[in-house]
């Protein structure tokens, strides 16, 4: 009888384990708790300081740890470079996985892994997803002094209008592929900026006349609120599955898809590219952090997204609030990450 309930736990345990599922015990977590005494959590900003990214990673590293047994201190670190990739790899090779050092990456890092690049040094389903504050569906801008007002001018064009982008997992690289493959409306994208306020910068400056960029902080700061007033830039789309209310006169890629009649392919292959904005500014640990020590994390996370403080700080700053767990990510992230071959392949074709 003993031999056959110790072959039931253990079956149990190889199930649960091929399945991602943990149990956390309460000895475990008592564990964890005492662990974070004096310590201190890095949290790893794949960017510049200044974005969207590193403002909700500086906010959430101030309120997090009220929610952490023993108040562990949080530093953040901007590692910026390749459009997170940098980071990541830092996070998953060299950064001890043990609960004290966060990724705060590009929401649409798991495309570098897609196509296979060779910077890539990380696999992006074994990162312990903890959470997201919000959604950021993707839009496109120009100079209003450019000749460009439509998706129409931009195919008709002699000359592809530049663009920046930070890399190859970035927001404005990503909807330039998306354009050709779907319109044949080329962009000229020029990457290696370090941030989106660098890519602003160059915008005002002349080098380039437009970017992609999440739609969130195109309304939350400066220099955007200064542009609308003076009507310095032009929204031309959308990514977003709807209008967002902020673009109402602005068409979104679908709706451009319906009137050029792309192939239905496409959407399909759409929808995994810009799954990223689903992900926001998420943080995530490194592979092989203790179970006990993600609960706690995704805990602390999913509690500061409550605090009225933080609410009142976001609210102030214009920052989008719309929580996501975990859980939640990490089976988004397993669910894009097993499509069928072909969509796969296609989707690889879109982000050479």
């Amino acid at each position: 009888m003993k031999n056959n309930r110790l072959r039931f736990t253990v079956a149990l345990l190889l199930a649960a384990h091929t399945a991602g599922m943990f149990w956390v015990t309460p000895h475990a977590q008592a564990q964890s708790e005492v662990f974070y005494k004096d310590k201190t959590v890095r949290v790893i900003v794949g960017f510049t300081p200044g974005g969207f990214y590193d403002r909700w990673a500086r906010l959430l590293s101030r309120y997090m740890p009220k929610y952490i047994s023993r108040n562990p201190n949080f530093l953040v670190q901007n590692m910026p470079g390749a459009s997170s990739v940098i980071a990541a790899n830092y996070v998953y090779n060299l950064a001890k996985s043990d609960g004290l050092t966060l990724l705060v990456p590009i929401n649409s890092l798991y495309l570098d892994q897609i196509a296979g690049r060779r910077e890539v040094k990380f696999d992006i389903r074994k990162f312990e997803w903890i959470g997201t504050q919000e959604k950021a569906p993707t839009m496109l801008y120009f100079r209003a002094d450019s000749p460009f007002k439509t998706v129409a001018d931009i195919i008709k064009a002699p000359e592809p209008p530049k663009c920046g982008s930070t890399g190859t997992a970035s927001t404005g690289y990503l909807v330039a592929k998306l354009m050709d493959e779907a319109f044949k409306a080329k962009i000229n994208t020029v990457s290696g900026y370090q941030g989106g306020s660098e890519i602003d910068v160059a915008v005002e400056r002349g080098e380039i006349v437009c970017r992609g960029m999440d739609i969130p902080p195109h309304f939350g700061r400066e220099p955007f609120d200064s542009w609308h007033k003076k009507g310095f830039d032009r929204h031309i789309l959308q990514g977003g599955p709807k209008r967002d209310p902020r673009l109402a006169d602005t068409p979104t890629l679908f709706e451009l898809m319906d009137q050029y009649k792309t192939p239905e392919v496409m959407r399909g292959v759409t929808r995994i590219v810009l799954a990223g904005g689903e992900f926001g500014r998420p943080m995530v640990a490194g592979p092989g952090t203790p179970p006990d020590r993600v609960k706690i994390l995704r805990d602390a996370y999913a509690k500061a997204m409550r605090d009225p403080g933080l609410v009142d700080e976001a609210k102030k700053g214009q920052m989008d609030m719309e929580y996501t767990s975990g859980e939640e990510l990490q089976n988004l992230m397993k669910e894009l990450m097993n499509q069928p071959r072909e969509v796969m392949e296609r989707v690889k074709k879109v982000l050479e």
